[in-house]
């Protein structure tokens, strides 16, 4: 039988490969962009910045709980952008597609972040810092939907 902490300490491991994903991604996506998308490169530096600090936290707290951290990225992220890599050789790296996998990607985090807060087990602190990491990464996935929203 597993106890909380292996229980708290395998979903912060989840939670750090979906951040190392987002890391991936985002640094993936400011490589497809044009000049002209200076302002996009910005935002996903920011990105990746937010990510390093989500995974920093939690990380701090696998190692308090005598955990190995997560240093890979989750199966599903490996397929995503497997999945970008397909879709790009066909559409190409326009502002709106790689917008529209970057949001593909945050809905995979919030939904990553949800199942986690399902966890009835987890401790109060540790729910918390997770959903404060929710709504923090909620502000990035509506910062992207918006701008993928006004593209033409």
């Amino acid at each position: 039988m597993e106890t909380t902490t292996e229980m708290t300490t395998e979903i912060l491991n989840d939670l750090i490969a979906i951040n190392n994903d987002r890391i991936t991604g985002y640094e993936r996506a400011a490589g497809e962009l044009k000049e002209e998308d200076a302002d996009l490169r910005a935002l996903f530096t920011d990105m990746v910045a937010e990510s390093h600090q989500c995974k920093m936290e939690l990380a701090n707290e696998v190692a308090a709980n005598g955990g190995d951290i997560e240093q890979g990225t989750t199966t599903s992220g490996k397929i995503y952008r497997a999945w970008m890599d397909v879709k790009a050789v066909f559409t190409g790296h326009d502002r709106k597609t790689v917008l529209e996998n970057c949001e593909a990607g945050e809905d995979a985090a919030q939904k990553a972040y949800t199942t986690a807060l399902r966890e009835e087990e987890l401790p109060a602190y540790i729910r918390t810092m997770i959903s404060k990491q929710k709504e923090d990464l909620k502000v990035s996935h509506d910062k992207i939907k918006n701008l993928r929203d006004f593209q033409s």
